[in-house]
């Protein structure tokens, strides 16, 4: 950076020289909503201007950084290698920021937010990616901060898939912009279950290190399964005379259709459970099948049934409500 170049990453940021690490977080974050390229499309200026203050929080952020800074000026980054006019060293570079190692603007947004591009899309499925921790260089204007530690960032994308393919596992190919990879994901998948890709992150230019991608999976609705906790859910009509008498029925399950015996005297609302009929658990086998029994009214019936019907009602001897009478507030 040469003398006539000097950037005042205090001003940039609109700060003092005593601001507390808060404050300049909460400045950056203000101006990169302001000035972010997401939000200022093909405007140039909004590009450089976002550019600059990335570059002041970068180094104001940073205790060590932001020391160097204070102390050696627009030679701070050479402070640490001896590399200041007048340091005796010849062949130093004193012109600005080195971008070269960039093929353009957006890769070093990219970098400098430890994002990736969501161009291309998924060959097979549906997906979208954020980042979950930054690189090197990497700012997420919704963490901490710099992650001088980590190697490189890691990609997450969420994974929607059917209740079909969450069973039995399935193998789906991702577009990840420069390169197409074919994933597999389980047998036994539930939304929120997390798959972890090696080396599929986004890669950092100083280490060229490879974060993770992760796929957090998202299922489909399905119209007759549902989850309850660990358990699969299905709902099961029957009729008032088969809750009365007893029945058995066919009932769905993912191996296909089995017979279950319906004591009578069930309720509406009461389950019956089929063990290891239910979800494949990695590490634990199957899990158990809940069938929900819901009796079922009819809303049209023949003259015959409600003449059977009425005999019923006459000749009851059940009442459901007869312990109302005692009920006082």
């Amino acid at each position: 950076m040469a003398a006539t170049d000097y950037k005042d990453y205090y001003a940039i940021l609109g700060v003092n020289k005593n601001a507390s690490a808060d404050e300049i977080k909460k400045a950056f974050r203000k101006l990169a909503v302001k000035y972010h390229p997401d939000r200022n499309p093909d405007n140039k200026e909004a590009e450089e201007r976002f550019k600059e203050i990335s570059e002041a929080y970068e180094v104001l952020f940073d205790t060590e950084k932001r020391q160097k800074y204070d102390q050696f000026g627009q030679y701070w980054k050479q402070a640490d290698q001896s590399a200041w006019p007048g340091g005796g060293n010849v062949g130093v570079d004193m012109g600005s920021f080195d971008f070269s190692q960039y093929g353009n603007f957006e890769e070093f947004i990219n970098e400098l937010l430890g994002r990736y591009s969501t161009s291309g899309g998924p060959t097979t499925g549906h997906y979208s990616y954020r980042t979950s921790r930054g690189g090197p260089t990497g700012y997420n204007p919704y963490s901490s901060g710099f992650d001088s530690q980590t190697p490189a960032p890691n990609r997450e994308a969420t994974l929607r898939l059917t209740f079909s393919e969450a069973f039995r596992g399935v193998q789906k190919r991702l577009n990840l912009g420069n390169e197409i990879i074919d994933v597999r994901i389980p047998a036994g998948a539930k939304a929120g279950s997390r798959v972890r890709v090696k080396g599929k992150g986004a890669a950092s230019p100083h280490s060229q290190n490879r974060g993770d991608l992760y796929l957090n999976v998202e299922l489909e609705p399905h119209s007759f399964f549902q989850f309850e906790e660990d358990n699969l859910v299905c709902e099961v009509p029957i009729t008032p005379d088969e809750a009365v008498l007893g029945t058995a029925v066919e009932v769905p399950t993912p191996d296909g259709m089995v017979t279950v015996k319906i004591p009578p005297g069930i309720r509406s609302g009461q389950s019956l459970r089929l063990r290891g009929k239910g979800w494949i658990h990695p590490k634990d086998g199957r899990g158990d099948q809940l069938v929900k029994i819901v009796v079922d009214t009819p809303q049209n019936i023949s003259d015959t049934e409600r003449d059977y019907y009425e005999k019923i009602r006459d000749s009851r001897t059940y009442n459901p409500r007869s312990n109302l009478s005692s009920i006082r507030l």
